[in-house]
């Protein structure tokens, strides 16, 4: 269900047929999309960035859009798009289902080819998009939801809705870090209405349960990067296991629980320190926003994992226009240089 995404952190605009097609098939998927009037075609369009998940919401005229397999192979952001529908009639179909959606959920994939048509009316939808990896669930199980018409008058379906619309009118008003908080608790939601909709959560294979798990704890590890107590003895305790079930957990994952919290404070700090709206705050004040109480302790590992100082790193990147990066990008590739060091399950959290 071809929904919006503008650059912003919250964007909103309203406009014609040919930004409405070249605003989706840019900024979310390629699909295409037709309507009886183009010329009296209008459509309004915002987006939350929830740090784990987008919420967007659309309001347009009559229109039809198509995601065939060549848009699937030019372009596959590989999300899942739960979408609400807050005003008229929509017919989606994808993976052989076909529903007529009025006041319920739809649940869609990128990955596969689909049509949604609005024939009559003005439409409004809140989509919630969900990366497939993030979302706990069988991916073998989830396709049975595709395409049908999910109820939302009561349970778990009511309480998605509802938050899914406070989120949207109050959002616009948090800040980035109570943004980011919301998006858990909305794929958290979304996760158990989901689960919901396939049966007893209970009944659910051990591996899905474990992945729902291990996804919760990443989304709580990204909540809390700002606190420097963050600490694998802390996620165990706020989840309900033992270190050496949370060290099993991560046994199959690329890095420890430890490596993947100083991993992220790294890589959220290396992004501040480049951005240029940043560049007055101190740096020891970005490496503390990021859970990092020393400044040497900072300095040390952001050199072991990005060959540069944080105040090089810092000079270099806001010195370096970005048309000129963009055509030469060897030249600056420690701005988005990969971690050199993997941590060993011994490593601290903090610096």
């Amino acid at each position: 269900m071809g929904l919006l995404a503008s650059p912003d952190a919250v964007g909103a605009g309203e406009d014609g047929f040919d930004w409405f097609c070249e605003t989706v098939s840019s900024t979310v998927m390629p699909v295409t999309l037709s309507t009886r009037n183009p010329a009296d075609f209008r459509a309004s369009m915002t987006d939350l960035d929830l740090g784990a998940v987008r919420l967007s919401a659309v309001a347009c005229s009559p229109v039809l859009s198509r995601r065939t397999s060549t848009h699937v192979r030019r372009d596959d952001p590989e999300r899942l798009h739960l979408g609400l529908v807050t005003r008229g009639e929509v017919r989606i179909s994808q993976h052989g289902n076909e529903s007529v959606v009025a006041g319920g959920i739809v649940l869609t994939d990128t990955s596969r080819p689909s049509e949604g048509v609005c024939a009559e009316g003005r439409i409004e939808t809140v989509v919630l998009q969900i990366p497939r990896q993030a979302l706990g669930l069988s991916p073998d199980r989830v396709d049975r939801l595709l395409a049908r018409n999910l109820a939302t008058d009561v349970g778990s379906g009511a309480i998605l809705a509802d938050f899914l619309k406070t989120l949207l009118a109050r959002g616009p008003q948090c800040r980035p870090e109570e943004l980011r908080g919301m998006g858990s608790v909305a794929l958290d939601l979304a996760t158990a209405f989901l689960a919901r909709q396939l049966g007893d959560p209970g009944e659910a294979p051990a591996e899905a349960r474990a992945q729902e798990v291990l996804q919760r704890i990443y989304r709580f590890v990204e909540s809390n990067l700002g606190d420097p107590g963050l600490t694998p003895e802390v996620i165990a305790d706020r989840h309900n296991m033992s270190m050496r079930g949370l060290h099993r957990l991560f046994g199959d994952q690329p890095l420890t629980v430890a490596a993947h919290i100083r991993r992220s404070r790294l890589e959220h700090a290396h992004t501040d320190l480049a951005c240029e709206e940043l560049s007055g705050q101190p740096v020891q004040a970005i490496a503390a926003r990021w859970g990092f109480p020393s400044a040497t302790g900072f300095s040390r590992a952001f050199r072991e994992a990005f060959g540069v100082t944080p105040s090089e790193h810092r000079a270099l990147s806001l010195a370096v226009p970005r048309h000129a990066e963009d055509r030469n990008p060897a030249r600056h590739a420690h701005h988005r240089a990969p971690l050199g060091p993997t941590f060993s399950a011994g490593d601290s959290a903090t610096a």
